[in-house]
């Protein structure tokens, strides 16, 4: 899977916003914020492919959390990120 290279994150007030450039309409209603750990994915995996294992590897390395808890919170990140189609 790779990140959608169309999409840009911006610092709004201190909120990393993800922001699709290019839609006619924007969806104001529908605002998607990363946290700490969703930004430091999107920085780590942007612009590659990669596996839901390159994403455990990642947390696990930045946080002290176990493999499975790293595993568990990545697969909702990734699921939630392709559902709003930021992943290709």
């Amino acid at each position: 899977m790779k990140i959608n290279p169309n999409i840009k994150i911006r610092d709004v007030v201190g909120e990393h916003i993800v922001v699709m450039p290019g839609e006619a309409q924007t969806d104001m209603t529908r605002v998607i914020a990363l946290n700490d750990s969703a930004l430091l994915l999107y920085n780590a995996l942007a612009g590659r492919d990669f596996e839901l294992e390159d994403a455990v590897r990642i947390l696990t390395d930045e946080y002290e959390v176990s493999d499975d808890v790293a595993r568990r919170d990545a697969k909702v990140l990734l699921d939630d990120m392709r559902k709003n189609n930021l992943l290709v």
